[in-house]
């Protein structure tokens, strides 16, 4: 049986709790393989890390997370602004965050249909004509104010209505009996 280890799980408690702000001088973010990017803070190289948004809805380019991309998803360092940072690094950061945060705009709602506990939709999205399937119940539309409304499909991919007010009377008909 392996001996407890009091001063190693306070060592990784501190590490964890510890938070390391990210400035445009002592990160050096550079692409690498598939469009990932790797990273490079003095001494420590991290060959591939994940860029995520800390308050996604309301502050889209503040407390950015730099994570590093191995299974525990250990937090790096936060980024407190995208301005901050060079053009260059901000311009690769953003492209790792629309790839993360790929969220079509519904612009048409042409059909919704409710079988069985889940809804079909049909609707034209800012990408294009779509389809999709929601799990009616849970936490699969969300509302994000009084008029933004974020839709979740059964394989986790997002859709956005910005503004529910600005949709045809017929539309709206048809997203009442859903929101």
């Amino acid at each position: 049986m392996e001996e407890f280890q009091l001063e190693q799980m306070e060592q990784e408690t501190e590490a964890m709790l510890r938070i390391r702000y990210l400035k445009d001088g002592d990160a050096v973010f550079e692409k690498v393989g598939n469009g990932f990017l790797s990273l490079c803070l003095g001494e420590e190289y991290y060959p591939r890390v994940n860029v995520v948004r800390m308050f996604p809805f309301s502050d889209s380019q503040k407390f950015i997370s730099i994570r590093n991309a191995e299974e525990k998803q250990e937090e790096i360092g936060i980024i407190e602004d995208l301005d901050t940072m060079s053009p260059k690094k901000k311009e690769m950061l953003l492209e790792q965050l629309s790839l993360r945060y790929f969220t079509p705009v519904i612009l048409k709602v042409r059909n919704i249909k409710d079988e069985y506990g889940y809804s079909y939709w049909d609707v034209v999205t800012d990408r294009g004509e779509c389809k999709f399937t929601v799990k009616m119940g849970g936490k699969s539309i969300s509302h994000l104010s009084e008029e933004r409304v974020l839709i979740m499909d059964i394989d986790e991919n997002r859709f956005e209505i910005p503004d529910v007010s600005k949709m045809t009377p017929a539309e709206r008909k048809k997203l009442d009996l859903f929101l």
